[in-house]
């Protein structure tokens, strides 16, 4: 059964090769001798894959949206919904952690904390979440920088889909759709009349209803991972100040109340 099966590879790619396995398994590197030092740079490398995942499912969705092409972005949005619960499954990988197991190799992170990762605030910029101080840990590295200060600047997901609402017909708020897109999406009354009307009438408008329920499978999922964090970061080292400088778990617990999509959350109450 195995004759077939090819076992040289001097000159042939592998799965090893294809994949670099060699750069992937060797950036594990612990700086103590702890035993779960190992856990603890094996679960954020795992979670700095799914967000470099989620980062390009976001940016085809985003296209898509814009160029009036909904179908691909469902598909994108439901992607980084189904990568979110793999993230959030990661959290119960970590408890397995005591605070004991942490402590003894936290010295070793030095400055270093997760409220740095680059890729996390692209998510956040891509969603909606624009603060410029989260600029600021990233600009010693202007290879970094660039990326995120043109998601910054740019029409997040949310914003992208109130303007497919508009070119649709539907009566989205001119100051919405015109609004300084570097500033947190507040929630408005027009908006949430104009979604209140997608649900009513989601047989006529069921494209823009499913877009609707997109964006809210990724926010409750995003939320959810939101929680866990919090929980785990609770778990793990109490109310104690983050590495890094971060207030820690009440920064985290704050994260919480912070909406992407306001409207699609209140419009329930409405209808």
């Amino acid at each position: 059964m195995s004759e077939g099966i090819r076992t040289d590879f001097a000159q042939r790619m592998s799965y090893g090769d294809y994949l670099r396995l060699d750069t992937l398994l060797s950036a594990q590197q612990p700086l103590s001798d702890k035993h779960d030092e190992m856990l603890f740079i094996t679960i954020h490398h795992v979670q700095e894959l799914w967000m470099k995942l989620m980062n390009h499912e976001l940016d085809l969705a985003m296209r898509c949206l814009r160029e009036d092409d909904p179908g691909p972005a469902f598909k994108a949005m439901a992607r980084v919904s189904r990568v979110q619960r793999q993230l959030i499954e990661a959290w119960d990988v970590l408890t397995t952690m005591t605070p004991a197991d942490y402590l003894a190799f936290r010295d070793k992170l030095g400055s270093s904390s997760g409220f740095q990762s680059w890729q996390y605030r692209l998510i956040e910029f891509k969603l909606g979440a624009k603060d410029p101080f989260m600029l600021r840990p990233h600009a010693h590295r202007p290879d970094l920088l660039a990326p995120l200060q043109a998601a910054f600047d740019a029409p997040s997901l949310y914003d992208e889909s109130l303007r497919l609402l508009a070119r649709r017909g539907l009566p989205v708020p001119r100051d919405v759709l015109e609004r300084d897109v570097t500033k947190p999406h507040a929630e408005d009354e027009g908006v949430v009349a104009v979604w209140a009307t997608v649900y009513r009438d989601s047989g006529r408008l069921f494209e823009l209803y499913e877009l609707a329920e997109e964006l809210v499978d990724l926010e409750d999922a995003f939320q959810t991972w939101r929680f866990r964090h919090m929980k785990t970061v609770s778990r793990i080292i109490g109310m104690r100040q983050g590495t890094g400088g971060s207030s820690g778990v009440s920064y985290l617990r704050g994260a919480l109340e912070r909406s992407f999509f306001p409207e699609l959350w209140s419009v329930r109450t409405r209808l």
